[in-house]
């Protein structure tokens, strides 16, 4: 029989190893064991992450590992051709093929695996996780990372859907008036819903402009233990040129994890990203103390200054396009942020699953 004493002796106990670090699981008779946590578990992911940050805290309330559970969470997003920034359905690039990027990072093991111009596979973010995890390499891209894939058991098949083809004919159509690709109003067959305006962005993907349709999901988890892991993967820039690499499978870009401080990814212009080291930049502003939202903001602003090219600013000066990160750091904190105002980030933290608005560098005035 467990009397005071005794209890009283064995929390002291746990409370003092708390203090150095070591969670021990308590039995009290007549009881479930008890474990003590040092953080509330958290998953932060894009706007286009609801379901991903529900299913990730489903697979961390069960136990299972950081990077099963955002893989498990993105791999929703691409597996569904209904979400054209990502995996299956993804727009294509200049020449109608759908080349896919991804980066993971497993924060206990440090490690980092990432594929680019990948075609054929729907969950890059698995040949990811398998270059970090049977590879003595970390970045793996084109027919190289296609094979790769095949001889890890992966299907490869036709990515392009009959709605991402449908937008892709649409906007080489508009491309040039001196060639013999017609749009539909040109040629009095328009079929009924089509929408034009679709093929230049429509809320779908993080576009600041509307010109260029830009997408991706990054998704992030901490689990009770402290341990953190993050993936980010795209579709990249539509109708890029053949070859592009955006931010998303660069590790330090597109997403970092340190197991110590945090972890960010963004989504977004790539290219302002990579230019800037963005994820890597919030987790060392993380590091010397800095709340996640706070070294958001601070890295942005680092893109506001980095972007000189007047056909990338506005008549403010201001960039034309858009840029979001997402961070938690080692404490739980979590925050999203963009360049400009309207963005909003999926977080799921006690028990809820929402969307949050993110803070924000400019308001838009037009």
């Amino acid at each position: 029989m467990t009397t005071r004493r005794d209890f009283l002796r064995a929390t002291a106990g746990a409370g003092a190893g708390a203090v150095f670090g070591v969670v021990p699981t308590m039995k009290l008779q007549g009881a479930p064991a008890l474990r003590l946590s040092r953080v509330t578990p958290v998953c932060v992911a894009s706007g286009n992450g609801l379901a991903a940050v529900t299913r990730a805290m489903e697979v961390i309330h069960s136990g299972g590992d950081t990077l099963d559970a955002v893989l498990q969470g993105v791999n929703i997003v691409e597996m569904d051709p209904e979400d054209m920034s990502v995996g299956y359905g993804g727009l294509p690039n200049l020449d109608g093929v759908v080349q896919l990027d991804s980066s993971v990072m497993h924060g206990p093991t440090r490690g980092a695996g990432a594929v680019a111009s990948l075609e054929g596979v729907k969950t890059p973010s698995l040949v990811a996780r398998d270059v970090m995890r049977y590879t003595d390499h970390v970045l793996m891209v084109g027919p190289g990372a296609q094979r790769f894939a095949r001889s890890m058991g992966y299907v490869v098949e036709d990515l392009l859907t009959e709605e991402a083809r449908r937008r892709w004919v649409e906007w080489r159509a508009r491309l040039s008036d001196r060639d013999y690709y017609l749009t539909p109003e040109e040629t009095g067959r328009d079929l009924p819903g089509f929408r034009p305006e679709a093929s230049y962005g429509d809320g779908l993907l993080d576009s600041h402009d509307g010109v260029r349709p830009q997408g991706t999901i990054n998704c992030n988890v901490l689990n009770a233990s402290g341990d953190l892991s993050g993936v980010t993967t795209t579709s990249g820039l539509a109708w890029k040129i053949p070859g592009r690499v955006g931010d998303s499978p660069i590790i330090g870009a597109g997403l970092y994890v340190d197991n110590d401080v945090g972890a960010c990814g963004s989504t977004g212009r790539g290219e302002a990203v990579i230019k800037t080291v963005g994820s890597h930049a919030v987790v060392e502003l993380m590091r010397g103390g800095m709340h996640p939202k706070d070294a958001c903001l601070e890295a942005l602003r680092r893109i506001v200054r980095f972007t000189v090219e007047l056909r990338l600013r506005d008549e403010g000066g201001r960039p034309n396009f858009n840029v979001s990160y997402y961070a938690v750091n080692k404490e739980g904190e979590y925050a999203g942020a963009a360049i400009w105002a309207g963005a909003r980030f999926a977080v799921s933290v006690d028990g809820d699953t929402r969307f949050e608005d993110s803070a924000y560098l400019f308001q838009p005035t037009r």
